[in-house]
């Protein structure tokens, strides 16, 4: 007789949907490998803010109103009930607020079809409401840190208690880097109940490509350099601008959106270098590999990152990397092969690892191999095996 599947719900507010398609995609990619693996029936609640009358067509906004009240994606069900959510205003109250209106859709699922257990990706709010939901129906509860939610938040007194209660009452905590781990032990989690289980890079995906090819679809010729994330002032896109200009003969390439688009532009020709900038606007993931492919080196400055996916990503494509030394960095950037980081978050720093990089570019290939060692298989072993024996104890509790 077949083993019965491995029943899971998972809970997180960083999901894509058709307005916002490569928002929290890393989420995505790991439950599409987890479910791929085999033995796991693998539901998504991934809730939006609910748009007032009359804001649907402003801003992002819009973006939010696109997302469907449910829809199937890479062969996973995933649905999006509405919370409200207030701006600037709303951190408090955000995971009571999630929690109270997606609480009746999560019982409805339970009712439909029970599950083991409840995944959720993101300490805060998701984490919380998610503790708060998993209280209720008497499920166990993993949650995994990923960033800010660890490294930033928990510096507000009432969200860092609501973290810590919910740390508690979780049967298991996953980190995506080691630095986190810390954290959350900083925070008071005991050490043995948090597991790091780091994102890892579709290698199918993100190969090597036709460097000739994908320079000239973009039109670019010698020394380029790629700078990828969302165009605000934390990814640091605009000090990379900053260092073009101890870089004369290097074009840099800019992908991604943001409501700093403007204002890059207006730096790069502040700076005298917007000859040499290209904002390439955001990009569907699968149509990265390409622009990784034509670059010589990607260039992260950012200030904080949990664990920064498009390093693999780039390292996977053949591409080197220049990083500064923050989180999960330096457990990516472990070889020359790999890159170089960082300790200066300025403009005088990028332009010194950039230049100490191209004074010995590792060999592509040899940078590729380096990304084969974080494919997704590590992760997905990982997590099967901490919620078989979560079970396996629950049962072992509770007969």
């Amino acid at each position: 007789m077949a083993a019965a599947p491995l029943r899971i719900l998972s809970f997180s507010t960083l999901y894509p949907n058709p307005g916002q398609p490569v928002h929290g995609v890393f989420v995505e990619n790991r439950l599409r490998h987890l479910a791929a693996s085999g033995g796991v029936d693998l539901r998504v609640v991934a809730p939006v803010p609910w748009i007032p009358p009359g804001m649907s067509g402003f801003g992002a906004w819009a973006r939010y109103a696109q997302a469907p009240a449910c829809e199937e994606r890479y062969g996973l069900r995933v649905w999006h009930p509405r919370f409200p959510a207030i701006p600037k205003v709303g951190m408090v109250p955000a995971p009571l607020l999630l929690y109270a209106w997606t609480r009746r859709l999560v019982r409805r699922l339970a009712e439909e079809a029970d599950f083991d257990l409840i995944d959720a990706h993101y300490f805060y709010p998701d984490g919380v409401a998610a503790a708060l939901i998993a209280r209720e129906l008497g499920k166990p509860l993993v949650i995994t840190a990923r960033g800010t939610d660890v490294n930033l938040i928990p510096a507000h007194a009432l969200p860092r208690k609501q973290i810590q209660w919910a740390a508690r009452h979780a049967a298991g905590l996953i980190t995506v880097c080691e630095a986190l781990k810390r954290a959350l032990v900083d925070l008071g989690v005991a050490d043995d109940k948090v597991q790091v289980l780091r994102n890892g890079v579709d290698l199918d995906l993100f190969r090597p490509q036709d460097r000739n090819a994908a320079r000239a679809a973009l039109g670019v010729s010698g020394r380029v350099l790629l700078s990828v994330g969302l165009l605000i002032e934390r990814k640091g896109h605009g000090l990379v601008i900053d260092a073009l200009r101890e870089l004369p003969g290097f074009t840099l390439l800019i992908v991604g959106g943001g409501p700093d688009g403007a204002a890059l532009e207006a730096r790069a020709l502040a700076a005298g270098v917007a000859d040499r900038v290209r904002l390439l606007g955001e990009t569907p993931h699968a149509r990265l590999p390409p622009i990784y492919a034509a670059a010589d080196a990607l260039v992260l400055a950012s200030s904080r990152e949990g664990w920064a996916n498009v390093l693999l990503e780039a390292m996977a494509c053949g591409t080197p990397v220049i990083a500064t030394d923050v989180w999960g960095a330096k457990e990516a950037v472990t070889t020359p092969e790999a890159g170089t980081l960082i300790g200066a978050r300025s403009a005088a720093g990028i332009a010194e690892g950039v230049r100490r990089l191209f004074s010995s570019l590792p060999d592509r290939a040899a940078t590729r191999r380096h990304a084969e060692r974080f494919s997704w298989d590590e992760t997905t072993r990982g997590q099967r095996s901490l919620f078989g024996a979560l079970l396996t104890t629950r049962k072992a509790v509770h007969p």
